[in-house]
């Protein structure tokens, strides 16, 4: 019996190939293009649809669902949906997201028509290459699927492409393919990873030991070298956590991570000092980063703008691992794998070194007596004692950034602010709330101000690069339907101005009954970081300054708008909290599993003074 015989066709083809794949949830909007293929993947059980008021909302969540399941699905409509789609691609491409992007389009006799007489029907272009030329922009492969013969190869092909390049992909399909029949399919779909040859061998040898040089020729006061990791977004999209933990354990290196990276391992390691992110860092990282570190180490991070706080380069004294090849101070090392990297600098640097040594110079001169780093110089004699004493060192480091100075800019102590938001907030997780949590945080002040909660590994989501305001929303859908995080409930950290653009994602959130709690950070009904970016001594003025005229938001109830998405059978709450003491009893609440706040989502109001800003900018502002 052949395989189409047993009643495959394209639709249940691409089914079994998500299914295979891992996807359980399918995000989306229909459309007439899109319905039988639904009506397929119902009949499938494998795959549950899960339809978003908006097409962007369903990039959002789908995007979030691959960053932690390992790819992501979403479908839409022709044109208006595919479109409305794009923005969501576009991050997924730049962050480097495995995203599977079904557009359904007008049936093939549709095209015929408009061929032959001009006829357009509705969600047509007179341009039949208009979907596709936008998406082969955002995509490593773009198929128009037009032929139920070609279908199977045509979507082996972009899935194939989606897991090896670890980014977007593009199905266009016709609507009259969906109940075509085809071949069943036959061979997994697996990546295909760049061949290991001798010369790879070669470069990887040649860029090792130009790591080892650099550390070398970059010692501390001592003669010793001084090396400091910095981690970033690739040690999570190629699932290289236990790699990172391994070196950073067997070599006692200190490590940072990029803000994208945050979590990427667990952040109680004992070689972990915070994520680094240029000027906006806490100071004890700057300091451990720029000051005591003398080279430093990038495996996997991305050198942008907002990873380094703004600043536009590196130095010499770095090493850039990352995008499939090496930088080493100028040098640079093409086709050299993080994967091979990893081991491979791991071994050298316990060879060169041996095991832990690397950071007994840090735990010895970093740390007085009152914990204060870099305050006295260590002998060599004391090397090992410091190594002894390092995880009540780093329990004191890490203390530091828990209980830093979180006083608010106003006089009045007691009114919320951005810093004692993140502060009680961090407290709030690292004890036992009785639940996991995932942070999902959107850019911005909220990025700014999540950077230095103390998480699990796996427990931050953010995006750093595209930064794409109101993603959060959305993606804390897809955050909490992915498997591996599906015990674990979303909180969303969202500006005003960024919660304007995706409010209705919580409809979802109602809908699906998850219990997300989601922070909007309303500073006044204006655009605070834009200001902060083109005008920051507006936050200098506390007195009479306004905003820019265009940052200016209309004002909402946010903590009203649960209402409106709440049924009989899917609660919703919001509530307003301006003081201190109203955070601390709603955390309070959290806790307890029969209140009614936990039995659907939550919106928080949080109501801070115009002129706050988290103490990460304060070097943007100008002070007389």
């Amino acid at each position: 019996m052949t395989a189409i015989d047993r009643g495959c066709t394209v639709a249940r083809y691409l089914a079994l190939r998500l299914a295979e794949l891992g996807i359980t949830h399918l995000f989306g909007v229909p459309g007439n293009h899109l319905g039988p293929f639904l009506t397929t993947l119902r009949d499938e059980d494998d795959i549950e649809w899960v339809g978003t008021p908006t097409e962007g909302g369903a990039g959002q969540a789908a995007d979030a669902y691959a960053r932690i399941h390992g790819v992501g699905a979403v479908a839409v409509t022709y044109s208006v949906g595919a479109f409305n789609l794009l923005n969501a691609c576009g991050g997924a491409y730049v962050e480097q997201v495995p995203l599977v992007a079904v557009n359904a389009s007008p049936p093939y006799e549709q095209w015929q028509n408009y061929r032959a007489v001009g006829l357009l029907t509705s969600h047509m272009s007179p341009r039949a290459e208009s979907n596709l030329d936008v998406y082969r922009q955002v995509t490593v492969d773009a198929q128009v699927v037009s032929h139920p013969g070609l279908a199977p190869g045509q979507i082996d092909a972009a899935l194939t492409a989606c897991l090896s390049e670890r980014r977007p992909v593009y199905l266009e399909i016709m609507e009259d393919l969906w109940d075509e029949p085809c071949p069943a399919p036959e061979i997994p779909i697996v990546p295909r990873e760049r061949p290991f040859s001798a010369r790879n061998q070669t470069m990887l040898d040649h860029a090792v030991q130009a790591v080892l040089t650099l550390v070398e020729e970059h010692p501390g006061p001592d003669g010793r070298p001084r090396p400091i990791v910095w981690a970033g977004e690739e040690i999570d999209r190629f699932r290289l956590g236990e790699q990172l933990t391994g070196l950073v354990e067997a070599t006692g290196v200190p490590f940072c991570t990029t803000v994208g990276a945050k979590a990427v391992v667990d952040e109680d390691l004992p070689q972990f000092h915070g994520v680094y992110n240029g000027p906006a860092s806490h100071p004890d990282v700057h300091r451990v980063f720029k000051d005591w570190a003398t080279c430093r180490i990038g495996l996997g991070a991305w050198s942008t703008s907002k990873n380094l706080g703004g600043e536009q380069s590196v130095g010499g004294d770095w090493v850039m691992a990352a995008l499939g090849g090496v930088s080493v101070g100028t040098s640079y090392f093409p086709d050299v794998q993080l994967r091979h990297l990893l081991p491979a600098l791991q071994d050298a640097l316990v060879k060169a070194y041996g095991s832990e040594c690397l950071a007994a110079d840090y735990y010895a001169e970093s740390y007085d007596h009152h914990g204060s780093p870099g305050d006295r110089p260590a002998a060599l004699a004391h090397r090992t004692a410091a190594l002894a004493h390092r995880p009540a060192a780093l329990a004191q480091h890490r203390a530091s950034l828990r209980t830093a100075d979180t006083r608010s800019h106003r006089p009045d102590g007691q009114h919320l602010t951005y810093d004692g938001v993140f502060d009680r907030i961090n407290h709030f997780l690292n004890h036992d709330t009785g639940e996991d949590w995932t942070v999902v945080s959107d850019a911005a002040f909220s990025l700014i101000g999540s950077m230095n909660l103390s998480l699990p590994a796996g427990g931050f989501l953010s995006q750093v690069s595209w930064l794409s305001i109101g993603w959060s929303v959305g993606a804390a859908t897809g955050a909490a339907l992915a498997p591996e995080r599906e015990d674990a409930r979303p909180m969303v950290f969202v500006g005003d101005g960024a919660f304007q653009e995706t409010c209705q994602e919580l409809s979802t959130h109602t809908r699906l009954g998850l219990r997300s709690v989601v922070f909007v950070m309303d500073n006044g009904h204006f655009y605070g970081i834009e200001q902060m970016l083109v005008h920051p001594e507006f936050y200098a003025d506390r007195d009479g300054a306004e905003p820019d005229f265009y940052n200016v938001l209309h004002p909402w109830h946010y903590d009203r708008l649960p209402a409106v998405f709440a049924g009989g059978r899917t609660p919703a709450n919001g509530v307003s909290v301006s003081h201190t003491a109203d955070l601390d009893d709603l955390l309070a609440r959290l806790t307890d599993p029969a209140d009614p706040l936990n039995a659907g989502p939550l919106l928080v109001r949080v109501r801070l003074h115009r002129h706050d800003y988290p103490r990460a900018m304060a070097y943007k502002v100008p002070h007389p």
